[in-house]
């Protein structure tokens, strides 16, 4: 996997190429956390080059979420492709993450 990161307006955007599986998510996990450290209010998976996801990547953004709750984080996975949204859809966290199309306004 591959991680480019990117600033487009306020939004911190965490571009993921690959399979995001248990040898590639620490990776992630990382990315993540510093960006909590710096105060980042919109953080956004971009999955559009995304294949696959684990349990173990699916488990970084659960491990956030409260987190993102209690400090005011938009988070967001955008373009994710229909293998993953049934992965999502099947453990009922289509519910918990937001899964845009493209960046709304801000």
């Amino acid at each position: 996997m591959v991680l480019n990161k990117l600033q487009k307006d306020s939004f911190l955007i965490l571009e993921v190429i690959g399979d995001l599986d248990a040898s590639s998510c620490l990776v992630l996990d990382t990315a993540i956390a510093f960006a909590m450290e710096q105060n980042e209010k919109a953080i956004v998976i971009d999955c559009t080059k995304m294949h696959y996801i684990s349990s173990a990547g699916l488990g970084v953004f659960v491990s956030y979420l409260s987190d993102f709750e209690a400090n005011g984080v938009y988070f967001a996975l955008l373009n994710v492709n229909d293998n993953v949204k049934n992965i999502l859809s099947v453990l009922g966290l289509e519910k918990l993450v937001n899964i845009i199309e493209q960046l709304p306004s801000r």
